[in-house]
C-alpha cells in the first residue's frame, strides 16, 4: 500500500468490535479474506456493500475495510468498480452526515494511505476502461480524492441524474 505505514494487523482485537452501516457489530474480515482469494465473487460484493453502507450511515467497519479493499485491488487490473464504488460511498456518508463516527485513530493513517492507492489505481483504470461504472466510480474518487465533494457526489449519479441537473441548472 503506498505510504503510511505498517498495513493494519489483520488480527487486530478491534475488528471484532467494529460497527457497520447498520450500528451493529460487523467484522468484515471474512468477507474480506473471501475477496482476497475470489476477487470477481458478486456475493461478497454483495455483503460488503449491505454490510457497510445503509442508507447514508456508516461505521469504523466501513473505514477499516476501505483499507482493505484498497490493499486487495492493488493486485487487480483493472480495479472492480464496486472497489471505487463502495470507498467514494463511504466516503461520501463520512464526509456528509455527522451522524457517522470519525475515523478511529488506530484505522486514520492507514485509512489515507488508502485513499491515495485508490487515487493512483484510479488514474491508471481511467487511462484505459471505457465501461460505465468503472469510469463513474474511479471519477468520483480522484475527486474526492482531490477534496472535491460536489464534484465527487455528481460523479456518482446515474447519467440520467446528472442531465437532470444541467437541465435544471441551464434550462436545456
Amino acid at each position: 500500500m503506498a505510504k503510511g505505514g505498517d498495513m493494519m494487523a489483520f488480527n487486530d482485537e478491534r475488528w471484532s468490535s467494529l460497527r457497520g452501516g447498520y450500528k451493529v457489530v460487523y467484522d468484515p474480515r471474512p468477507a474480506l479474506r473471501r475477496l482476497a482469494v475470489h476477487y470477481g465473487d458478486k456475493s461478497v460484493w454483495d455483503e460488503l456493500w449491505n454490510e457497510l453502507h445503509h442508507q447514508g450511515d456508516v461505521g469504523d467497519a466501513s473505514y477499516a475495510a476501505v483499507v482493505e479493499l484498497a490493499r486487495i485491488s492493488e493486485g487487480q487490473t483493472p480495479v472492480y468498480w464496486g472497489a471505487y464504488g463502495l470507498a467514494a460511498t463511504i466516503e461520501e456518508a463520512r464526509l456528509i452526515d455527522g451522524r457517522n463516527p470519525s475515523i478511529p485513530d488506530w484505522i486514520e493513517p492507514h485509512y489515507k494511505a488508502a485513499w491515495q492507492t485508490l487515487f493512483q489505481l484510479a488514474l491508471r483504470d481511467l487511462a484505459v476502461m471505457t465501461d460505465e461504472a468503472t469510469v463513474t466510480y474511479a471519477l468520483a474518487v480522484v475527486a474526492l480524492h482531490r477534496g472535491r465533494f460536489n464534484l465527487g457526489r455528481m460523479a456518482m449519479c446515474t447519467e440520467d441524474e446528472r442531465a437532470e441537473m444541467l437541465r435544471d441548472y441551464f434550462g436545456r
